[in-house]
């Protein structure tokens, strides 16, 4: 048998709507932002009080999507990748990373159930990009799903955060669109940032501007120093 003969084909049970509207800057592992809030609209016939019965009363899901803006190119073969965690100029097979480039582009995330309402699902802690096709849910089951005894030696504890301050200004701007937004708009640039989004391997440049955008907002960043993370403007696109 080979894989010609093993061909499937799946259709989305829903879309995320995400703050997060392009792929930069967004944190490379789940629940390291709890400010990135989103929620799942459901497709039909998924769009059903049916479909949602018996959720109510659990915290947490497991999303299994597509990494529709990392599809694979024609007769592209990754077996090796460059994980950020190794720096990003390390090669290691492509099995033993979350890298975005995988054989097929299929993506898993557990992901906070803040609340139902109708059709909808209301997310947080995401890692997930704006329009996400979303191929299955499933709930988290603690006594099954956290295995305390698990090792990664590539990943054996979360990344070490780095310092993000705000220009007074810059800090002034975010509070006003979080009044407006009605989003924790400064936590979510703090969480966001704090990953330090730039690739691994590169030195960062105090005179280059950064930017990424969430919500309808375009957050600009500088590098002061190598360690720190400073927020010059947040303005509405």
């Amino acid at each position: 048998m080979t894989s010609a003969t093993l061909s499937y084909q799946f259709q989305p049970v829903g879309l995320v709507h995400s703050c997060f509207k392009e792929k930069f800057a967004i944190p490379r592992q789940p629940a390291l932002a709890p400010a990135a809030r989103g929620h799942i609209e459901l497709l039909p016939p998924y769009d059903s009080a049916e479909a949602l019965q018996g959720l109510e009363g659990v915290s947490h899901l497991w999303l299994t999507f597509i990494f529709h803006q990392a599809m694979p190119k024609p007769n592209e073969l990754r077996l090796k990748v460059r994980p950020p965690r190794l720096g990003g100029n390390k090669k290691v097979g492509v099995f033993s990373t979350r890298s975005t480039h995988r054989p097929n582009p299929i993506g898993l995330s557990v992901v906070k159930l803040d609340r139902i309402e109708g059709s909808i699902l209301y997310i947080s802690g995401i890692d997930l990009l704006d329009q996400t096709p979303v191929l299955d849910i499933k709930p988290y089951i603690p006594y099954s799903d956290a295995i305390h005894q698990a090792e990664n030696p590539m990943a054996p504890e979360s990344p070490q955060p780095i310092m993000v301050t705000f220009l007074d200004s810059a800090l002034q701007q975010a509070n006003d669109h979080q009044q407006r937004l009605k989003q924790p708009i400064v936590a979510l640039i703090e969480q966001t940032l704090a990953q330090d989004p730039k690739p691994a391997y590169q030195t960062p440049d105090p005179q280059r501007i950064y930017g990424v955008k969430i919500w309808d907002l375009e957050v600009k960043w500088q590098y002061p120093c190598a360690d720190q993370i400073q927020v010059i403007s947040v303005s509405r696109l």
